[in-house]
């Protein structure tokens, strides 16, 4: 087998085919976007735009839509389903950000740093308001309860995450429920309530679900791994960010069992304590690529990405079908 054609990140992928089909309706999502984040207190809508007006390909809801296409839908309801997506999205980006003091999102300065962390977190509660009066005017029941339950999942992987930050002894199991609940849960759910308000059968359904759960789990090891490898431009935020504010993901942690006692005193005092100087992250960024931990990370990435293909055989053959394959691949293949 050619090397391009086993290793996704060895080749070009491209979204094209994926954003020319839902082009349509992710004008509508936008449209839909727009329309439900203003309001008369004027803070709600700048706050919001500054945020959401940053979202290039709204990689949620355009999955959610993607789902419902390959489902058969033919009707709009899964656009309100998505816009609903993208509002419980940016609600927790805006939480996320005031609690771990984010200076950077999406490439432009965290909120919090402009209106404050008590306007963020407030906008974020209208953001997550406004989701539910979506999900309720699509009259699906069962996206409902999927998309509520995510709110909830995502929640405590917030709250677990944070229990367990600046942990040097966190293992790859808790890491990994960390990131399904915080990051992989909603990407599932926004498939599974695409298919769900499709009238898709129960094994398509469940077959989106994984797709999203193993698609969301490669998308964040490759971002946890571009925070030691990539750019300012690629990430949308600060390089070292997560170094610096004490998360372990499974870079650092592969790093600190690699890189054994001889270093633990470094990682002691700049992740445990969090005494940092300005040169601790290159010299982490060194220990982390010097011990395979990327190469690991970005494999292990790559066998989600797999796996998340692997789930949609449970539809024909299709346009669709072959985007969200390609949505896939795109996952792992974000490098610098």
């Amino acid at each position: 087998m050619d090397a391009a054609a086993a290793d996704p990140r060895a080749k070009p992928v491209s979204l094209d085919n994926l954003l020319n089909l839902a082009a349509s309706d992710m004008a509508g999502v936008d449209s839909l976007i727009r329309d439900r984040m203003q309001s008369p207190v004027s803070v709600i809508p700048a706050l919001a735009e500054h945020l959401i007006g940053g979202s290039a390909k709204r990689l949620r809801p355009l999955l959610t839509v993607a789902a419902a296409r390959l489902a058969g839908s033919t009707d709009d309801h899964c656009r309100k389903l998505a816009a609903a997506v993208e509002f419980i999205h940016t609600a927790t980006l805006l939480h996320d950000d005031v609690v771990d003091s984010s200076e950077l999102r999406r490439g432009k300065v965290a909120a919090h740093l402009i209106w404050g962390a008590p306007s963020s977190v407030l906008v974020g509660d209208f953001l997550f308001a406004r989701a539910f009066e979506l999900m309720v005017e699509t009259g699906s029941m069962a996206a409902l309860e999927i998309l509520a339950r995510a709110s909830r999942v995502i929640a405590e992987g917030e709250v677990l995450q944070l229990t367990r930050a600046h942990d040097l002894d966190l293992d790859e199991a808790v890491y990994l429920q960390i990131i399904k609940a915080k990051t992989a849960e909603l990407f599932a759910a926004a498939a599974e309530a695409g298919g769900v308000g499709a009238g898709a059968s129960p094994d398509q359904c469940r077959g989106l679900r994984r797709f999203g759960q193993e698609l969301g789990l490669a998308f964040q090891l490759v971002d946890d791994a571009l925070d030691y490898s990539g750019a300012s431009d690629t990430l949308g935020k600060n390089p070292g960010d997560d170094f610096r504010e004490g998360k372990a993901t499974l870079p650092l942690i592969l790093a600190i069992k690699r890189t054994g006692a001889q270093e633990r005193t470094f990682w002691m005092r700049t992740v445990d304590a969090r005494e940092q100087t300005e040169a601790d992250f290159e010299r982490a960024r060194t220990l982390v690529q010097d011990s395979g931990a990327l190469e690991v990370t970005l494999e292990t990435a790559a066998g989600y990405a797999e796996s998340a293909k692997a789930a949609l055989s449970v539809f024909p053959a299709s346009d669709w079908r072959a985007a969200l394959e390609d949505l896939a691949d795109f996952a792992v293949a974000r490098r610098s």
